[in-house]
């Protein structure tokens, strides 16, 4: 009988040692809650994250993946009401110095030695720090560029040169156009938002010689420039873009291009690898590239740049493990990753100057010199060519521009969707525009 009850006693003793055993091993589990953008690069980070919760079994990864607009709206949100809601965001270059002087970001100060910083591309470094401390690490880089069907321009007998001209382009788009067959000669974002139509139509203005601003912060839209800009672009999208274009961003026409349905697509430099991924584009073995066009006359070629990050909001309570997870996310190590499981193509483009120097990949990317080419070309200093008070690329350096962009693409995107002209969607943006930065004070003395 006593035995019986020492067997017990140790069976309830071992019971409530391996149950607080199990109680401290769960505690000591950090979740990291991760906010991320619905592209083809982030979907396959996600499913490689075995690879970081193998190295680190104490810290559990929640997703958040969300389409682009609602993910800007969802982080800016959050971190502006000190929400606590992500551990993690995926921001881009845009939000990156503006939060960091609010201090809403965790400086990146507890990277491992080996992630190596002083590989990052000297732009993308620089555009990601303040007083030489980074707040953000960069997943990828992109410009902007045209992507074209080698064969269909063959048939219709056009040349797209490296250097195109906006009427080359028109030019292309016309020969190119099948609509019996369900091929449309160009593909344009339409989608209204600061991130989604505007970045294109905002290159395109850089490449115009428009600008938003004048050096006394007055909007620009009834300029000549401007509405050359946007009747050119209407003109494109109504005569040869696919219908239904007003709802067309990144996803959508990436999509329309790999099942053959576009001639040329002009758009960011990261959708090269999935163009010519020959699993999920149908016409990857037909895809040339150009540079993003300018108008004839005007010494500027888009001025697109965009970096997705990683950052870590000043409220978590998660920081070393974020850091942790950041630090794989956007390492050297993670390339090689890619590398070994999709092939040196698929290897995040525009942030580290290893990649270009790595042959593997260059033989893999036929896109890879055009995409660092075009990404060194960038001057956010100067973005457009006439005199401007303000920095940036395909946006406006102000953290006003995101709600202003968005109102003025939804006015663009309704033009395109035939609900206004074009000189009715001038005027809109013109009085939205001026109207939000007199009520910010720009201008003043």
């Amino acid at each position: 009988m006593t035995t019986k009850r020492t067997l017990m006693g140790s069976a309830v003793g071992f019971g409530l040692a391996a149950g607080l055993a199990t109680a401290a091993i769960a505690q000591d589990t950090t979740t990291l809650t991760i906010a991320t953008v619905n592209n083809g690069d982030m979907i396959r980070m996600q499913g490689l994250t075995d690879n970081f919760t193998e190295q680190h079994p104490d810290i559990e990864l929640e997703w958040v993946t969300l389409e682009e607009n609602v993910l800007r709206q969802r982080v800016t949100q959050d971190i502006a009401t000190s929400g606590g809601q992500f551990d993690v965001m995926t921001i881009g270059v845009y939000e990156v110095p503006i939060w960091a002087e609010q201090g809403w970001l965790t400086p990146l100060d507890n990277l491992p030695e080996s992630y190596n910083a002083d590989d990052l591309l000297p732009a993308v470094r620089g555009a990601l720090s303040q007083d030489g401390q980074l707040y953000a690490a960069p997943f990828y880089g992109e410009s902007a560029m045209v992507m074209y069907r080698t064969d269909l321009a063959e048939e219709a007998g056009v040349t797209i040169p490296d250097q195109p001209t906006w009427a080359e382009i028109r030019t292309a788009a016309e020969a190119m156009t099948d609509e019996e067959n369900g091929v449309y000669g160009i593909c344009l974002r339409g989608k209204p938002g600061w991130g989604e139509n505007m970045a294109l139509i905002g290159a395109m203005a850089n490449s115009y010689g428009a600008r938003w601003f004048d050096m006394d912060w007055q909007a620009q839209f009834d300029s000549p420039e401007w509405n050359e800009v946007l009747t050119d672009y209407l003109d494109l999208m109504t005569n040869y873009g696919p219908p239904g274009a007003a709802a067309n961003g990144f996803n959508e026409n990436l999509s329309l291009f790999q099942q053959g349905k576009c001639g040329m697509w002009i758009d960011a430099t990261v959708a090269a690898s999935f163009v010519t991924d020959p699993e999920d584009s149908q016409v990857a073995d037909s895809v040339g590239f150009a540079q993003f066009p300018n108008k004839e006359g005007v010494d500027n070629r888009g001025n697109w740049l965009w970096i997705w990050t990683l950052a870590v909001p000043a409220g978590t309570d998660a920081s070393e493990a974020a850091q942790e997870f950041v630090a794989w996310a956007t390492s050297q190590e993670y390339t090689q990753l890619v590398a070994e499981e999709e092939g040196w193509r698929a290897a995040p483009p525009g942030t580290r100057t290893s990649l270009y120097e790595n042959q593997e990949y260059l033989d893999a990317a036929p896109f890879a010199q055009m995409t660092l080419d075009s990404m060194n070309a960038v001057d956010t200093s100067a973005p457009a060519e006439g005199e401007i008070p303000y920095t940036g690329a395909q946006y406006v350096a102000i953290p006003e521009f995101q709600g202003i962009g968005t109102a003025v693409g939804q006015s663009f995107s309704a033009a395109l969707a035939g609900q206004m002209d074009a000189e009715q969607a001038l005027q809109s943006a013109q009085q939205i525009t001026q109207r939000e930065i007199d009520r910010a004070g720009y201008g003043e003395n």
